[in-house]
């Protein structure tokens, strides 16, 4: 597959400087140029009424079916509380090595956990989220090292603590999976 882009789908509303310095971030780490569209899902077919939450599996398989290609890798954005059956919450997923995955910015405002709001905060998770699920899509698996944006997160002080760049050891890996073109 000769990879030309990556797409930011933004489902709902998503202020525009804020999609472009996730654009931005996205394009340092992965070098390749991002595209930001927007896209259009009734959202209530996802509810879950009984968890008050959005089935991510579903979302992922639609964001997949319906709006990624071949030639991009896709990520669909969101604000909603998402889930999977087995985990009570989800930040995101993605198709490992496969052309789409989806993030969603519900659960990274600090309003959420008792603290002064910060819109810096939640950028820069969202960042981090977009980046780590992008490194799926690459075929990166989760690092163990602390500060790697593939390092798994299951709690948002587990993404505070990391940064929005890949380990030397991921960087390396995902220039083997995908040499440059020339």
């Amino acid at each position: 597959m000769n990879l030309q882009q990556i797409t930011l789908i933004s489902f709902g509303y998503f202020e525009k400087d804020f999609l472009e310095l996730i654009a931005e971030d996205v394009t340092r780490e992965f070098l390749l140029p991002v595209k930001i569209k927007e896209g259009h899902l009734d959202l209530s077919e996802f509810h879950d009424f009984a968890r008050r939450q959005y089935n991510g599996n579903r979302l992922l398989k639609e964001v997949d079916s319906k709006f990624a290609a071949d030639s991009a890798k896709t990520i669909g954005l969101f604000a909603v509380d998402l889930f999977i059956p087995i985990l009570t919450y989800i930040f995101g997923q993605a198709y490992l090595d496969g052309r789409s995955g989806i993030a969603s910015l519900y659960r990274f405002s600090n309003e959420r956990y008792g603290m002064k709001k910060s819109d810096e905060m939640m950028l820069e998770r969202f960042r981090k989220e977009v980046i780590h699920e992008l490194g799926h899509t690459f075929g990166l698996i989760h690092c163990h090292v602390p500060t790697c944006a593939m390092r798994s997160s299951t709690y948002v002080e587990d993404i505070d603590q990391k940064s929005t760049s890949l380990c030397y050891q991921c960087r390396e890996k995902l220039n083997e999976h995908s040499p440059p073109s020339s």
